[in-house]
Parts: C-alpha cells; structure tokens; sequence
C-alpha cells in the first residue's frame, strides 16, 4: 500500500477510536455525569481535524513489530486527547492568544476561556482513563512513558521555558531544550509506547525513541519556518506571532537557510536510528522523509 494510502487508514482508525470514548452532547447529561456543554466544547477541539500525527506514528511503530491495531488503539486515541488539551491551553488568553486553530475559531473563542480550560482538563484526564481500563497486558508502562512525556518534566516544561524566555536574550542552548520538551517529546513519546505496546526490546526502544525525537526536532523547526514563510489560510492559524511575541525560533537564531539545513539533519538522524528494522520500517522512512516537502 502506498504511503498515503497507509496515512490515511491509519487516520480513519483513529477516527473511529476518537468517536468511540467521547461522550454525544445529547447524551451526556444527566444520564453519565458529563454537562453536554462540556462534551460539546471537547468534541469541538478534538474532531476539528489534523495531521493526527502522533496516533499514527503510535500505530506504525506498534505495527512495524506486531499487527494487532485493535488492542493499542485505546492508546493512540489517548494521545491525541492529550495533544489537543495542550493546543486548547496553548491557545488561551494568558498563553499564545491565538483566535484560529485548524482553520476555525479557538476553544475559547467559540466557548469561553472557563469552558476552554475545562475541556482541556477534561480530555487530558480521559486519556488516562481510556489508557487505564484498556486492559492490555503493558498499559502501566506505556501509559508512563505518556505521562511523562506530557507532564512536567516533558512537554509542560517546555511550554513553561518557552514562556519565560520571551523577549529575554536569544539562548540556542534554551532553544534546544524547549523544542525537545515542548514538542520533540510527544512525538517521541508514542513511538516508544507502540514499540513497549508490541513487546520491543529495550534496545529496540531506543532506536525508536531516538527516531521520535530527532523527527520532533525537525517537526518544530519546520514549523518554526512555516510560521514566517507560510500560508494563514492553507495552515489554519495565525502566522508571524512566535517573531512578534519575542519567542525563541531556529530562524530567528540560526537565519532561514540555516533552520534548514538543521531540519535535514535531524531528519537523516532520524533515518539512521530507524536502521535496525529494515524494509519494516518503510512508513515511518517515508513520513520523515515527507516532513520536510513543506520547505526544503
């Protein structure tokens, strides 16, 4: 099957898996506890759309080893929830103050900043839940590897650095790190946890999270370039605010050609680390090789 073609059943898998664990509006209250305000606002963000990047790459890895998609799609379901509370936070008022996202008004535009936040909330704490009772064999590991990804030391540390380094003194040191937390960590993480999922061996793993990370750098540099050189209406969000807010950017510490050349690397990085595995890992080979169409 062409690449494409394997995105895109990947994609309506997830799809499905998504419709499966959110509450209807309609149905929501008072029959299971959930206010159908609040399960209106989470089914907004969450179907709005995407590259649903990080559930694809949780299931191509899993099936790279072990073709049972079934037993770990509770998983990569939970990881686009996660996703999507972090974009719905990201977006509020006190943070990014973004008004657009996937080409639609924000979480608390259409809502409000309280129902924003609580949808996030509510998200984030029903991927744990959907990973918790899933019932397979290696949910507690691989729902820590998540966690940890997404938490405090992971993806949330990077959001807090990026926030205190705004209009401080361009550090590559501290770019580094906020893209590695910020985003690299929660590419990497769903890798990791479809390798554990598919019962990988360690030294597998860390094939798999070298090739996560290295892909997350280049998937925020990319984004970096995008954020100066892209379309508002092709992307779905506003453009030029990570220069006008005075965040730390690879463009804007390294110039636009040397952002560039940085992205390749990370992305051949990324393809060594995926050697072990051979013609199995053809679709992960190509989605980095793809990453970089959109400006190298």
């Amino acid at each position: 099957m062409a690449f494409d073609q394997t995105y895109a059943a990947y994609v309506d898998s997830v799809e499905q898996a998504l419709e499966l664990y959110l509450p209807l509006p309609r149905d929501a209250w008072p029959e299971t506890g959930i206010p159908s305000a609040l399960a209106e606002a989470m089914r907004y963000s969450l179907l709005a759309g995407g590259k649903r990047l990080r559930p694809v790459l949780l299931l191509a890895s899993h099936d790279m080893l072990l073709n049972e998609e079934a037993s770990v799609l509770p998983f990569a379901a939970a990881v686009e929830m996660i996703h999507t509370y972090s974009l719905i936070h990201d977006d509020l008022p006190a943070m990014d103050n973004d008004d657009l996202r996937r080409g639609r008004p924000t979480s608390h535009k259409a809502f409000g900043e309280a129902a924003a936040i609580l949808a996030g909330d509510a998200l984030l704490n029903l991927a744990y839940e959907v990973m918790a009772r899933s019932r397979h064999p290696r949910a507690i590991e691989a729902l820590a590897v998540i966690a940890g990804a997404a938490g405090s030391s992971g993806m949330i540390a990077g959001q807090s650095a990026d926030i205190w380094m705004e209009s401080r003194t361009p550090d590559a040191g501290m770019l580094a790190y906020i893209h590695r937390h910020k985003t690299a960590d929660l590419i990497s993480a769903p890798v990791v946890a479809g390798m554990i999922l598919a019962g990988a061996d360690e030294r597998l793993v860390e094939r798999g999270r070298e090739y996560g990370l290295r892909l997350g750098l280049a998937f925020q540099i990319v984004d970096d370039l995008l954020d100066e050189m892209g379309d508002e209406e092709k992307m779905g969000k506003r453009l030029r605010k990570d220069r006008s807010a005075g965040k730390l950017t690879w463009p804007g510490i390294y110039g636009m050609e040397g952002a560039k050349q940085e992205a390749r690397a990370q992305i051949n990085l990324a393809l060594e680390a995926l050697a072990p595995f051979g013609e199995k890992a053809d679709f992960l080979t190509a989605l980095a090789q793809n990453s970089l169409t959109r400006v190298v």
